[in-house]
């Protein structure tokens, strides 16, 4: 547990009680006039922007988030994007190690929150943990509930080729993702869009929700209204030989996969026994020029035939080496036509 103990917002020295607007809410039958007390559970970037947000309209007595992890070719331990912006804003930041069995909801009760507010935390709460607060935990889903309940709604959203997606602000239960929504705010997902790009908009949407939404809800002034269940698909963690790329299939949900999980983890295919990590392309109107698979080019452009068309290669990367326009591959011969990517 590292951070200051002081709850003054850094810039100014003022403490957050005087800070923070006012939120009406009811609690136990009492209406309350006082700024929304608050914890905060997160851990990658795309949270980020919804704490600093939370910072801005309730009183933040502490942030949850995973513990630091070995990353970069060093293998140090570097500290999750939460952390870094909840210690920047001066709050109180737990790591714990153990959820389920650890000590979490004697941490939350000691700090009396009305609310914990959840955005990608990576973690189950159990159910001690999610009554800890009075208000219990809300968290902002990266989906329209109940479509991609889940670990990665917005990647499967992309590759599923839905039109649409958006921010629910749900009440959590001991479901994954089950729990009643008071808001959702949808947004367009691009032709184009990758994951990556997606998941900046999202973050920024949840942040305006979190402003305009949060202490409604608190207060009671949103219905929870109950999902249907029936209609719900499931958004599980992404495994390596999702992003297999099949040339039988059509064009579009080739492109459709590469999208989805661009930057990371990345669709990836053989090129004559190697890995190939395709990390850009783009639906080309251009005919198919042979079996699926097959690596063509036109007016320096790199086609993949497919089951119905083409696409273009933009991006790609071979096995320990680093990411190269399409073009280059095929000037440095690692890429030629008439090559068939698959095997």
């Amino acid at each position: 547990m590292v951070g200051p103990a002081s709850r003054a917002r850094p810039e100014t020295g003022e403490s957050l009680a005087q800070s923070c607007p006012a939120a009406p809410r009811k609690l136990g039958g009492i209406w309350y006039t006082q700024p929304v007390r608050a914890v905060f559970f997160g851990t990658p970037a795309i949270a980020v922007p919804a704490l600093r947000a939370l910072a801005e309209v309730a009183e933040v007595v502490g942030v949850v988030c995973q513990p630091d992890r070995p990353a970069g070719r060093g293998l140090n331990l570097q500290p999750p994007a939460v952390k870094v912006a909840a210690l920047e804003l001066g709050f109180e930041v737990h790591q714990p190690v153990k959820v389920k069995t650890g000590n979490l909801d004697e941490w939350l009760r000691e700090r009396t929150p009305d609310v914990a507010l959840v955005m990608a935390y990576g973690r189950i709460l159990p159910p001690a943990v999610l009554g800890a607060p009075a208000r219990g935990c809300m968290n902002l889903h990266a989906s329209l509930l109940p479509r991609w309940r889940g670990a990665a709604p917005i990647n499967w959203s992309i590759i599923h080729g839905d039109h649409e997606t958006g921010i629910c602000l749900m009440q959590m239960d001991e479901g994954l993702d089950t729990g009643p929504v008071y808001v959702r705010r949808a947004i367009p997902i691009g032709d184009e869009e990758t994951a990556g790009e997606l998941a900046e908009r999202l973050a920024a949407t949840s942040a305006q929700l979190v402003r305009e939404e949060l202490a409604r809800a608190v207060a009671g002034e949103l219905e929870a209204v109950p999902q249907e269940h029936d209609q719900s698909s499931h958004a599980p963690p992404l495994e390596r030989a999702d992003g297999a790329l099949n040339f039988s299939r059509t064009a579009r949900d080739l492109l459709n996969l590469v999208r989805g999980l661009a930057p990371r983890p990345g669709a990836h295919t053989l090129l004559n026994g190697k890995p190939l990590k395709i990390a850009q392309a783009k639906l080309s109107d251009a005919p198919a020029a042979g079996e699926p698979g097959l690596v063509s080019v036109e007016q320096k452009r790199v086609l993949i035939s497919t089951i119905d068309g083409t696409f273009e290669l933009v991006r790609a990367q071979l096995e320990g080496r680093k990411e190269l326009p399409a073009f280059d591959l095929i000037n440095g011969r690692a890429l030629k036509p008439g090559d068939i990517l698959g095997r």
